[in-house]
């Protein structure tokens, strides 16, 4: 495997076995001009998600890296683990459910390139413009991007979407807890990064049940979300020391 990979796209899945082989397929489409790796991370699946993995890498997908939690740990610990083994310098990340667009990478990777005159970014958060998810997911969702935009006020309309490029380096540098993923955006924000919100296409699922994010977590959605106010209050990070010569 090249060492000089750009991106690594990084996908936690639990019990994805019919969403994940029509998922690789386009991102392969996507990125085909690209250097890059697909990390997937079996998070404890109980259905057929490994064989499928193993199928497609032994049939010749050589970009595929498989990593696997024999229980069910998270989809932060996933992608947390998945970010400690990539070789890219940016880190793009998606569902494993098929509802993220691969094809919305391409245009996140030109913003971070500077290719519309951006520069010096860590973030690239995608903002479903076109949810495809349940009336009452749809609700919670607005629920909780409200209450978390007052706290943090991290100016970002969407961060449960799961699909972000993320500069690595920046990534690995930031707090790791469960559940963190859903607050990247004000993590970043917090380390002095800068962020730049893109519109991205969203899919309904077309096989399985949701895993991550349901209704049932918002108790603790709300528990982490007074916890990460509390650590961006306490925070220092904003300002930068100054080297003095002489």
């Amino acid at each position: 495997m090249s060492q000089d990979i750009f991106v690594s796209v990084l996908i936690p899945a639990k019990n994805e076995a019919n969403n994940l082989k029509p998922l690789l397929e386009e991102i392969r489409t996507a990125l085909a001009d690209e250097a890059y790796e697909i990390i997937v991370v079996d998070d404890g699946s109980t259905d057929s998600t490994l064989h499928e993995l193993r199928q497609m890498k032994n049939s010749g997908l050589s970009e595929l890296r498989i990593l696997r939690h024999e229980r069910s740990l998270g989809q932060s610990t996933s992608l947390y683990h998945a970010a400690l083994n990539a070789r890219g310098q940016w880190l793009a990340t998606l569902d494993g459910d098929g509802q993220n667009d691969p094809a919305d990478i391409p245009g996140m990777l030109a913003l971070v390139r500077g290719e519309q005159g951006l520069v010096d970014v860590q973030l690239v958060a995608g903002h479903r413009v076109n949810r495809r998810d349940t009336a009452s997911k749809r609700w919670a969702s607005r629920f909780a991007n409200g209450l978390r935009s007052r706290l943090l006020k991290d100016a970002t309309p969407d961060t449960g979407c799961g699909l972000k490029l993320i500069e690595r380096a920046a990534f690995l540098r930031l707090p790791y807890f469960d559940h963190m993923h859903r607050f990247i955006p004000a993590l970043i924000q917090r380390h002095n990064g800068r962020m730049i919100v893109h519109p991205v296409n969203h899919r309904p699922r077309t096989a399985g049940v949701s895993k991550y994010g349901n209704i049932d977590r918002a108790l603790v959605g709300i528990l982490d979300l007074f916890g990460v106010w509390w650590l961006i209050k306490r925070t220092r990070l904003n300002t930068n020391a100054q080297e003095i010569e002489g």
